[in-house]
C-alpha cells in the first residue's frame, strides 16, 4: 500500500552568496542552529532503540481527516484511499510493525457496527488496533460495538457523542504498558468548537516497547 511522507522543506538561502571563514570554508550567514532532525511520525524527540512510535490524530472539520502513522508510516491519511466519515482503523502485526489491514466505517448514513466488529475480531492476538474519527462515529454506533471496543480496553467509548473527537490504541491478546498515551476524547461544544459544527482535533503520540510478547 503507498503512503507519502513529509521529510520536511529545506529553504535555500536566496539573494547572496555563503559567508566563509579564514580558511575559506563556507559558514553561517544567520548564527542560528540547524534545524532539529525530523523524527518518526513527527515526533518531538525520537523513541529510544526497541520501541515503535505511533501518532494517532483525530478528523477536523469537514476536511481535515484523520491519520494513523506508525514508525513513520502513513496508515491512514488524506493522501491515501483508507480513510473516511466514521471510525478508522488500521491494525498492526506487533511482532513485525508491518500493517496488516486498514478500514473506515462511517456511522451517519448507514449502520456499519457489525462491519466493524467483524474487522476488528479478525485481527489476530498479537495486534495493534488503533483507530481515530472523522466527523461522527457515534450515530449509527451500537452498543454491541462499544462493548467490544470497551473490552479492548476503551474508557471513552461509551461516553462517544454526535461528531465527538476520538483516538484510541489497544493491543488484542497482551497488555500495553501504563505510562503511554493510549485514548482522548474532545466533545463538539457549539460555545468552543474550533470548527463551525465540529470540535477540534485530538491526538495521541509516544512509544511502543517491542519486547511485550
Amino acid at each position: 500500500m503507498g503512503y507519502l511522507r513529509n521529510k520536511g522543506n529545506r529553504e535555500l538561502l536566496k539573494g547572496g552568496t555563503a559567508a566563509t571563514g579564514p580558511e575559506g570554508m563556507a559558514g553561517s550567514c544567520s548564527g542560528q542552529a540547524p534545524a532539529p532532525k525530523r523524527q518518526k511520525c513527527d515526533h518531538w524527540s525520537p523513541c529510544p532503540p526497541g520501541n515503535f512510535a505511533y501518532r494517532i490524530l483525530s478528523g477536523g472539520g469537514k476536511g481535515k481527516r484523520a491519520k494513523i502513522c506508525f514508525e513513520d508510516e502513513q496508515l491512514v491519511s488524506e493522501w491515501n484511499d483508507e480513510v473516511g466519515s466514521g471510525i478508522n482503523i488500521a491494525i498492526v502485526n506487533y511482532k513485525t510493525g508491518k500493517l496488516r489491514a486498514t478500514n473506515f466505517f462511517e456511522m451517519w448514513t448507514g449502520d456499519h457496527s457489525q462491519q466493524m466488529m467483524d474487522f476488528i475480531r479478525r485481527a489476530p492476538p498479537g495486534s495493534l488496533i488503533l483507530m481515530a474519527t472523522h466527523d461522527d462515529g457515534s450515530s449509527r454506533l451500537k452498543n454491541e460495538a462499544k462493548i467490544l471496543v470497551e473490552e479492548l480496553g476503551s474508557k471513552e467509548i461509551k461516553n462517544i457523542k454526535f461528531r465527538s473527537s476520538w483516538v484510541f490504541l489497544a493491543a488484542k491478546g497482551f497488555k500495553l504498558p501504563d505510562n503511554i498515551e493510549k485514548e482522548k476524547i474532545n466533545h463538539s461544544d457549539k460555545k468552543r468548537n474550533r470548527y463551525n459544527g465540529w470540535p477540534a482535533e485530538i491526538q495521541i503520540e509516544g512509544c511502543i516497547p517491542r519486547n511485550l510478547i
